[in-house]
C-alpha cells in the first residue's frame, strides 16, 4: 500500500481528504517499519501542534479497519505500519533494535489447530522478534 492508494481507499469509504490524514500517511510512507503512537504523535505534532491525541488515534484505527495499516503490540505498546504489499495471509519478522520488518510466508496455525481438535480458533497472531543482519 502507498499513500495515494490509501487516500483513494479512504475516499471510497466516505472519508474526506484532510491535511491531517495526508500527514499521517506521509509519516508511514517514509518509514518502512512499525511505529509507536508516541513517535507518530511527535512527528505529526510538528505540522499540527494543536491537534488532539485522540484525533490521531481515531485516524489510525480507521486506517486499520480499512486495512491501510497493520498493527502489532510490542512490550505492551501498540505499533502501526502500512499494510504490506504481500497478497494473502502472512506474518512478520520485526527487528527489536531498528524496527525493520520482513514478511514471513509461513504460518503455524494449521499445526496449532491440529493440536487443539476440540477447539474453534477465531483468530491468531504470529510474529517473530529479533535482530536484523544490520543490527546484529
Amino acid at each position: 500500500m502507498n499513500e495515494s492508494q490509501a487516500l483513494n481507499l479512504l475516499k471510497r469509504n466516505g472519508f474526506k481528504h484532510t491535511r491531517q490524514r495526508e500527514k499521517l500517511l506521509d509519516i508511514f510512507s517514509t518509514h518502512d517499519q512499525y511505529l509507536s503512537v508516541n513517535s507518530i504523535w511527535k512527528e505529526f505534532g510538528k505540522d499540527f501542534p494543536g491537534a488532539s491525541y485522540d484525533t490521531v488515534y481515531r485516524n489510525l484505527y480507521t486506517m486499520v479497519e480499512l486495512e491501510i495499516l497493520e498493527t502489532t503490540t510490542l512490550e505492551g505498546e501498540k505499533y502501526f505500519r502500512f499494510h504490506c504489499n504481500i497478497d494473502g495471509h502472512h506474518h512478520h519478522f520485526i527487528c527489536m533494535d531498528c524496527g525493520t520488518t520482513r514478511p514471513l510466508r509461513i504460518c503455524p496455525i494449521d499445526e496449532v489447530a491440529s493440536d487443539l481438535p476440540e477447539y474453534e480458533i477465531a483468530n491468531h497472531k504470529f510474529e517473530v522478534y529479533g535482530k536484523c543482519p544490520e543490527c546484529r
